[in-house]
């Protein structure tokens, strides 16, 4: 429901287009990003990264098939504070290796994080190498079908215990009742609603 100073929906929502197509959205959040980091506000030391399942019941681009039926996954990776740092939806058939690679695609600061936390979706041996190489430290729990040794020690793991903090992310902007379930045709438009939900995050910490 628009508030009474609008225009008909019809109208928000082709303008809205218009600034998604021009990247304005994805300027929107690199801004604030940038200031808050400038002010200390943004520690990006320690960052977690996971992916959430919606539903596709829209039909249209990039919903891939699941066991839970046609969706994507809204991928974020956030601070040690909980403030989004990369958003992006992707199709939900595609394993989270894959989408980690990705996520960075769409990273909102130049600074990339040191120790990037997930969970044993991101346990890769080929992601940890791909990452060491760009200086980024992957910190997840040992998959049983991972052919190496545990490559990290119990006091590095007990980061792993406040990804509660990426959860939370996810929590609220699957509040949004837009982001609960994908109704959107084009794939474009229901990444430009989760941007806007996480300019929203953003911005009230000024």
């Amino acid at each position: 429901m628009l508030p009474q100073c609008c225009p008909n929906y019809k109208t928000v929502h082709r303008r809205f287009q218009r600034r998604r197509q021009h990247e304005a959205l994805r300027q929107a959040l690199t801004d604030p990003a940038d200031e808050l980091r400038e002010q200390g506000s943004i520690d990006e030391s320690e960052c977690f990264i996971d992916a959430v399942f919606a539903s596709a019941k829209g039909g249209g681009q990039e919903g891939g098939k699941t066991k839970r039926g046609k969706g994507v996954k809204i991928l974020g990776i956030v601070d040690r504070r909980g403030l989004p740092l990369s958003v992006s939806a992707h199709a939900a058939n595609h394993h989270e290796v894959t989408l980690a690679q990705l996520s960075f695609d769409f990273y909102m600061i130049e600074a990339k994080p040191e120790n990037l936390i997930g969970d044993r979706a991101q346990g890769s041996d080929k992601l940890d190498e791909d990452l060491r190489s760009e200086g980024i430290k992957m910190i997840a729990p040992h998959r049983s079908n991972r052919r190496r040794l545990k490559t990290h020690e119990g006091r590095r793991l007990r980061r792993y215990q406040r990804r509660r903090l990426v959860e939370r992310f996810f929590a609220w902007i699957q509040w949004q009742r837009r982001l609960l379930i994908r109704w959107e045709y084009y794939a474009a438009n229901f990444l430009g609603f989760v941007q806007l939900a996480s300019i929203v995050i953003l911005l009230r910490r000024f």
